[in-house]
């Protein structure tokens, strides 16, 4: 695995022909438009697709959960994707002088996608608990200490997660790291539930996604992962193929054990903010 100390001792720094967002589409479209800003060739190849849930038992109760976000201590959100499709709705209710509810965030994408939610229902961004700028991580772990203060017995705390598609008994997908926040949240007391606010798809294989799919197996191709499902996906989309020519450019431990165990010829690990990911690639590679 390569970090940034590896660049300064190997002396030749490879070029980078296409960088590859793997993020889903409404986000991967932001980042390729801020990566080609600063002349990076980022090209959109979405792994996860994102729905509202088709269940009908998942619905009812994110709509019932909805309509009761202000009795929560606080509201976990996984993810972007998690706040935008709990508050897709229109008729949540406001919050009101009463409203103490803490909102929850594991990384600044998360705490972004809250900002305007937050201003709609008439709070502030003092509500949103988040790790600090300089975390090694941004996950479950780093954002305990930060919220672990607010437990007391009785608090009480709502999840709101995505579940994998196809999923077994329509069971929610488990994460190692929220999981393992639950646990602590529950250890102190706290009552914890979980809501399914969104899906997560494999995505659809068309003949531009293969087509997209070979070009980005070729040497000088680096791939931005962010998440170890949508590398999972990749896998299956391209079943057999030979990833010693390509590179990855990954945002968690976890996912560079997996693009390692994959066969990616390089792994880059970086935080999962947009400036720490340009600092990387201005230290590991070369512009075309």
């Amino acid at each position: 695995m390569s970090s940034t100390a590896d660049a300064a001792t190997r002396g030749a720094v490879p070029a980078l022909r296409r960088l590859i967002v793997t993020r889903p589409a409404d986000e991967a479209v932001i980042w390729v438009e801020r990566l080609r800003a600063q002349g990076w060739p980022a090209q959109a190849l979405p792994l996860i697709r994102i729905t509202a849930p088709s269940d009908g038992a998942a619905a009812a109760r994110l709509h019932q959960m909805r309509a009761q976000w202000a009795q929560f201590d606080a509201l976990m959100f996984v993810s972007g994707a998690a706040v935008r499709h709990f508050f897709a709705a229109d008729d949540l209710p406001p919050a009101d002088g009463q409203t103490r509810t803490r909102f929850w965030a594991p990384g600044p994408g998360t705490a972004r996608a809250l900002a305007p939610v937050l201003a709609r229902l008439g709070l502030g961004m003092d509500r949103i608990d988040a790790p600090p700028p300089a975390a090694a991580q941004f996950d479950s772990e780093s954002l305990w200490p930060v919220v672990a203060p607010q437990m007391r017995p009785g608090s009480r705390v709502l999840v709101v997660r995505g579940v994998s598609m196809p999923a077994a008994d329509g069971a929610a997908a488990s994460g190692s790291g929220r999981d393992w926040l639950m646990r602590q949240c529950e250890q102190a007391g706290a009552q914890v539930q979980t809501v399914v606010a969104y899906e997560r798809h494999a995505p659809e294989t068309s003949a531009a996604f293969f087509s997209g799919l070979q070009q980005a197996c070729e040497a000088g191709s680096v791939w931005l992962l962010s998440s170890s499902e949508a590398l999972d996906h990749l896998l299956t989309a391209a079943a057999g193929a030979d990833w010693s020519l390509a590179q990855a450019l990954v945002t968690h431990p976890r996912i560079a054990q997996r693009a390692q165990q994959a066969g990616f010829g390089r792994i880059v690990q970086t935080r999962p903010a947009l400036s720490d990911v340009l600092s990387t690639l201005e230290s590991q590679w070369i512009r075309p």
